[in-house]
């Protein structure tokens, strides 16, 4: 590797020594997070920053903790995937409701923080590998669970012996649905309400590392498109070991994307329909467990899942939803299901209340770059917190304001307090390399984004080889102002390429029919959007050299990529796929039928973007990989294709990594760059190391 991959591959990717994971506490007094001592260390500590002195006190070092790391439990680990974990020593922390204890889990080991006064470090004696403890409003009890069981410290086990996984999140809600927890404790630190998790209905996925044929397979619970999901019920667990179900129309609606106490007397739940057409907002009684529903969002393709906040009731009673406007130009909100907001604005994220507006994360402009805003609920006018270029966001708490700025200058986080201070908790990571400024259009009649970015020092008139590298999925965007998404397509750039990013029809930000624009079909959207835009861009740059193409991506880039040289090898020359979802019918429900529906309803859907019928056609070099230990996108994926190519006689290279997950940690992914790199000198002729 060159010195740009082997630092980057050190620095995980330049985050190591950044503070991540911010919340308040103690009413905006305490601002907890954690972060590693600087680029070259992996191991998070934990750590609070006293608003009201500006110290930063670390308070708990794993490696003090932990001199020697052991395993992570399962069901720890397997978390970290779902929410794309890659830092080591204390991945998460739990705060109680007072804002001044932490929990947290080090190795199966259980930990709790108090930062109130003097601060305090001890462990809990623990059931077992303890995973994703939460303490109570006080801070007097922690639950966590151990082996499936959820426990409750000082006391025992709380769940009942049944055979169901109890107080963690099913695969479908971490995975797709944005909820990673399972238990949530009363207001009065008193009762539990907990996830039972009954999989037994699932298929089985089986992983064998045959690097160590001698040791055995693991395996997992997997919702397979068009099969069944885990059944998931909600229970309040009382002290006396009463215990009372939560009951809705869960055969109609059986995922939980939201739950948690809204009071001692109060439970509010938010719970789908299989193919997330329908969400609702539920009113629980802890005591009877009946529920009312407050709130009802529908959408004839998808409500989509991009306005975190929503729904909720605000503090006046009113409830909050989100709500596109009629032509599908704006994603906006409504109250009480009048709209509040108009064609002017783009709502992403709904942070909370300040001041008594609404608190939100917009678009005003590009979608590239992002607005923090107060929003006036009575007038819908809206005033600017942060709204210079770049991407700007927010984390609120009792007048407290942290907000994190991203822009051509890097990143930065400041706090704003009640009495106009301003301070930040010190950033220790590895300054970026590159300082890039891509090319930013809209092109087609679509008005797709794009994003061109040359070598440095490119000659004008120099033509140069074209390297395609977007995501293009449904929900995700590849073109921001945040400079790091652009450090490593620079050093791409660097290597002899014009690097083009496309956000196609189907992915996030631009507006909800952009985004809607892939329902029942992945493939045919996608792939037109990219040629499209790719010709657009070359009628407008002239030194982007149309006759050597190549196209790289991961997951459903890695799909985008192989699709590519299988049916349009007329404009692309060749691809490097990795972790590719080459066949939808065996990727996961919740994600695969909210765009492409039910199997049996719509085989046809998943045959036409399915990429096994397309090996006979393979005429361009393809460079397939996969990790062998990914749970997400399983191996047999890639392995399938392989395949299928094989038994059509079409030749391709094939790189399986033993141990390697979805997310490619530790320096993998590096690694695999250096290899595609020499796959397209090698392939794409006119290239010079």
């Amino acid at each position: 590797m060159d010195d740009f991959l082997r630092l980057s591959a050190s620095t995980a990717r330049f985050t190591h020594g950044a503070p991540r994971a911010l919340s308040f506490g103690d009413d905006g007094r305490l601002l907890w997070f954690l972060r590693s001592t600087g680029p070259a260390d992996a191991f998070d500590s934990l750590w609070v920053l006293d608003t009201t002195t500006g110290a930063e006190i670390r308070l708990a070092d794993p490696r003090e903790l932990c001199p020697e790391p052991g395993p992570l439990p399962t069901a720890e680990r397997r978390l970290r995937e779902r929410t794309r974990l890659v830092a080591s020593g204390i991945g998460s922390y739990a705060l109680s409701g007072d804002g001044r204890h932490a929990a947290f889990a080090l190795y199966g080991r259980l930990y709790e923080v108090t930062a109130d006064g003097a601060a305090t470090l001890r462990e809990i004696p623990a059931a077992g590998p303890a995973f994703d403890p939460r303490p109570s409003t006080d801070g007097s009890r922690t639950a966590y669970v151990a082996d499936d069981v959820l426990y409750v410290a000082p006391g025992g086990r709380v769940s009942p012996d049944d055979g169901a996984r109890w107080g963690l999140a099913e695969f479908a809600a971490a995975e797709e649905l944005g909820r990673s927890r399972g238990h949530w404790w009363s207001p009065d630190a008193v009762t539990l309400l907990a996830a039972r998790v009954d999989e037994s209905a699932l298929q089985r996925r089986w992983f064998a590392d045959p690097a160590h044929p001698e040791l055995p397979a693991e395996d997992f619970a997997y919702p397979e498109a068009g099969g069944p999901n885990a059944d998931v019920q909600l229970w309040v667990l009382g002290p006396d070991g009463t215990r009372t179900r939560i009951e809705w129309d869960a055969e109609a609606y059986p995922y939980v994307s939201d739950a948690g106490w809204e009071s001692a007397g109060e439970i509010l739940l938010t719970v789908q329909d299989r193919l997330q057409q329908t969400v609702l907002l539920l009113s629980a009684d802890p005591a009877t467990g009946r529920t009312r529903e407050l709130s009802r969002t529908t959408h004839p393709q998808w409500v989509d899942p991009l306005v975190p906040g929503t729904p909720a009731r605000l503090p006046d009673g009113r409830m909050l939803t989100a709500a596109d406007t009629p032509d599908g130009a704006a994603r906006g909100l409504a109250l009480d299901g009048v709209p509040l907001t108009g064609n002017g604005i783009q709502v992403r994220r709904v942070a909370g209340v300040h001041e008594g507006q609404l608190l939100i994360e917009a678009g005003l402009r590009d979608p590239a770059e992002q607005q923090v805003l107060l929003l006036d609920t009575t007038t819908g006018q809206t005033a600017p917190l942060a709204d210079g270029p770049g991407v700007h966001g927010v984390t609120a708490s009792a007048g407290f304001l942290l907000l994190t700025s991203a822009d051509a200058h890097g990143v930065r986080r400041t706090v704003r307090t009640p009495d106009g201070r301003e301070l930040s908790p010190a950033d220790l990571s590895q300054p970026l390399p590159y300082r890039v400024t891509p090319v930013l259009e809209r092109v087609t009649e679509h008005a797709i984004p794009t994003a061109l970015v040359l070598p440095r020092g490119h000659v004008p008139g120099r033509k140069l080889p074209v390297l395609m590298d977007s995501y293009g999925g449904p929900g995700a965007q590849d073109i921001t102002a945040d400079p790091r998404r652009w450090q490593h397509r620079q050093w791409w750039a660097d290597q002899g390429f014009a690097v083009v990013t496309v956000d196609n029809r189907g992915t996030a930000y631009v507006s909800p029919a952009h985004t809607h624009a892939m329902y029942r079909g992945f493939s045919e959207v996608t792939l037109d959007d990219q040629v499209a835009a790719l010709h657009a861009l070359a009628a407008r740059h002239g030194d982007l050299d149309l006759s050597r193409v190549g196209v790289r991506g991961w997951s459903y880039g890695g799909y985008l990529s192989a699709m590519a040289v299988l049916r349009r090898p007329d404009v692309f020359h060749a691809a490097a796929a990795g972790a590719a979802p080459t066949d939808f019918r065996h990727y996961d429900t919740a994600y695969t039928e909210r765009y492409l529906g039910l199997p049996r309803e719509h085989p046809e859907v998943y045959e036409r973007d399915s990429l096994l019928p397309d090996a006979p056609k393979l005429s361009r070099p393809l460079l397939l990989v996969t990790g062998l230990a990914d749970d997400n996108v399983h191996p047999s994926h890639t392995l399938r294709l392989s395949q299928a190519l094989t038994d059509a006689g079409r030749p391709h290279q094939l790189l399986a990594l033993p141990g390697v997950t979805h997310m490619t940690p530790g320096g993998t992914r590096e690694k695999i760059t250096a290899l595609e790199l020499e796959f397209f000198r090698r392939e794409l002729a006119g290239l010079r190391g």
